[in-house]
């Protein structure tokens, strides 16, 4: 047994919410209280936390596990201007032999004023080699002339169904690929194979460990669950993941029998994941009304209602939950009109009702903003996309802006919160996600001290709850996770500076000292 005290925990348990020590055996809180456990728990492995705060172990519930690692070997494209961007590419290619793929990753054109970049920009620097970069919000992407030859990208190709080909006035490709079309170019990528992105995700973890995460939902496809299912088998997964199937392999997932929930606490089936629509910086998300600097533009709709309503009959009859990315205002009202049906559905048929889940949730119509809750729809949402995205979304939204990542208001309807990054989108640092929650500002204090419509702000015990009862709800898993109770999982986070009672404008800058899974130490400082 291990005795962890002289601790200042917050244990999101209303019957006793704060303690200052925990009993821990075999991975499991056998117990929570003050330092009548010291004597309760005697032979026991103690060890003095000299005061530190003790948090329930942080839940990223949207990530993308593969893309995150490859990001970190790419060129970061995350910068202020496309100038500095073909400058670091440069650098790569210097190290890099001919013919050998370039990726980068994190550009976005709305930076330096929306003009979109070219593949001319990138044949200038790169006659040898294909380029691929990948922007921030990963639904559109900027190849050179290279990469499109290898995958047939010219003239005469046609736009795929759920995306498009950018294309000059004379009708050649520009080299920019929206949505589905990127996997036009990706498909000829060389992919690490399930071995090596295995190691790759193990640093990934690692990393993940000292930022004081203890559990993940993945959003990544076949690889990355092989590559997953290799570190456990070998004993290396000190991770919990609840791993989403893609939508395209429903039928099979279906044919197979499995469930969501189907696994074990570190590795377990999720929801199937849809797209209804793309994403706001490369305005395909699906809106009512046309972006405010393209007025011919309403966004790519991906999946209406009625075809969510017919995906999703077949997952619930196979035991399965959904999970659909919605950004723009309509594509979340398609959402909810097919899970309206779904749910008489799910009833009618005596199927219990499914924890689906609406991923971003970034704009909503104000007729719309109490369906989820009534519709028990858990709004799988991203703080950190609120202070990165408030300047775009201003522009491009206008008034609407007002009705978008609003945390708040989903709060006060009662729906549930399961709050994530979406990395590589944004970091995946949960405490930059606690204080977007908290601040509705920038690190840097903007846009002021109030922070940006700050009628969403939420509270720091519903912004922790957001990385930390709401996934445990989301998974199946609020029995044994998400709180520091009796009978709960160890999982566990160390961090010196109190959320609860510092200044919120320091919240992104707590660091973890120690992480705990499973009543394992996974990192300490």
């Amino acid at each position: 047994m291990k005795l962890l005290h002289n601790a200042r925990i917050h244990t999101l348990d209303t019957a006793c919410p704060n303690a200052s020590a925990i009993a821990i055996d075999n991975g499991i809180i056998v117990a929570v209280g003050g330092d009548e456990l010291l004597l309760e728990c005697e032979g026991a492995t103690c060890e003095d936390m000299g005061g530190k705060v003790i948090l329930p172990g942080l839940t990223d519930a949207h990530i993308h596990l593969q893309e995150y690692a490859l990001s970190l070997r790419a060129v970061n494209c995350e910068v202020e201007s496309k100038q500095e961007i073909l400058q670091r590419v440069e650098e790569r290619l210097r190290q890099t032999r001919g013919g050998e793929w370039v990726r980068g990753h994190g550009w976005n054109q709305n930076t330096w004023g929306g003009e979109w970049p070219t593949a001319a920009d990138l044949d200038a620097i790169a006659p040898e080699n294909p380029v691929y970069l990948t922007a921030k919000s990963l639904h559109v992407s900027w190849a050179n002339s290279i990469a499109m030859k290898l995958a047939g990208i010219n003239s005469s190709s046609p736009d795929p169904v759920s995306g498009r080909i950018q294309r000059d006035e004379h009708g050649v490709p520009t080299g920019i690929l929206f949505e589905e079309a990127v996997m036009l170019v990706e498909k000829f990528i060389p992919e690490p194979t399930p071995d090596e992105l295995a190691n790759n995700l193990r640093k990934v973890f690692s990393g993940l460990a000292r930022l004081g995460l203890t559990g993940v939902h993945d959003f990544d496809k076949r690889a990355c669950f092989q590559a997953l299912q290799i570190l456990h088998e070998q004993g290396d997964l000190h991770f919990r993941v609840v791993k989403s199937i893609p939508f395209e392999l429903l039928p099979q997932a279906s044919a197979l029998g499995l469930r969501s929930g189907f696994g074990d606490d570190f590795l377990r089936i999720g929801s199937v994941k849809f797209f209804a629509d793309g994403a706001l910086g490369p305005h395909t998300g699906a809106m009512f009304e046309p972006y405010v600097d393209e007025p011919q533009n309403r966004g790519i709709l991906i999946l209406d209602s009625e075809q969510l309503f017919e995906h999703g009959c077949q997952a619930v009859e196979s035991g399965l939950s959904l999970a659909v990315h919605a950004i723009g205002d309509r594509a979340v009202h398609e959402v909810l009109e097919g899970f309206a049906r779904l749910r008489i559905y799910e009833r009618e048929h005596g199927l219990r009702a499914f924890r689906h889940r609406i991923e971003h949730v970034q704009t909503i119509h104000p007729d719309d903003a109490g369906r989820l809750a009534e519709l028990g729809i858990i709004a799988s949402m991203q703080p950190i996309h609120a202070p990165s995205d408030m300047l775009a979304a201003d522009r491009l939204l206008g008034r609407r802006a007002a009705f978008s990542y609003a945390w708040r208001t989903q709060v006060q309807h009662g729906a549930r919160l399961a709050f994530g990054s979406d990395a590589p989108v944004e970091s995946p640092n949960p405490f930059l996600g606690l204080h977007a929650a908290v601040t509705r500002r920038r690190v840097d204090g903007s846009p002021g001290p109030e922070g940006w419509f700050p009628e969403q702000r939420l509270s720091m015990r519903e912004a922790l709850e957001g990385f930390t009862l709401g996934p445990a709800f989301a998974a199946g898993m609020e029995n044994r996770l998400g709180r520091l109770s009796a009978g709960f999982l160890a999982d566990l986070t160390v961090v010196e500076i109190d959320p609860f009672t510092c200044d919120p404008a320091v919240l992104h800058s707590i660091q973890p000292t120690a992480t705990m899974v499973g009543g394992e130490w996974v990192w300490q400082l």
